[in-house]
């Protein structure tokens, strides 16, 4: 698994946000399109990709893409 790849997988999650805005460094929270339903498509994303169980407290433990991408390669 690559961060690049992760990033691109994740920034499709999003309907509204140019994809130039995703980066490892980028603090997803802080996106105006980060919302609950926001939150239910990564982690079905986390899953489907990855075969990765996410939950909500997983999610708010990171605070970067780069955070999560560790989380998700913790887990794997």
């Amino acid at each position: 698994m690559e961060i690049k790849e992760f990033v691109e997988k994740f920034a499709e999650c999003f309907d509204d946000t140019d994809a130039n805005v995703f980066t490892p460094e980028t603090k997803f929270r802080e996106l105006e399109e980060w919302s609950s339903m926001t939150v239910l498509s990564v982690i079905a994303m986390i899953g489907d990709e990855y075969d990765v169980p996410m939950m909500g407290h997983d999610i708010r433990e990171c605070e970067t893409i780069q955070d999560l991408f560790e989380k998700v390669k913790s887990k794997m």
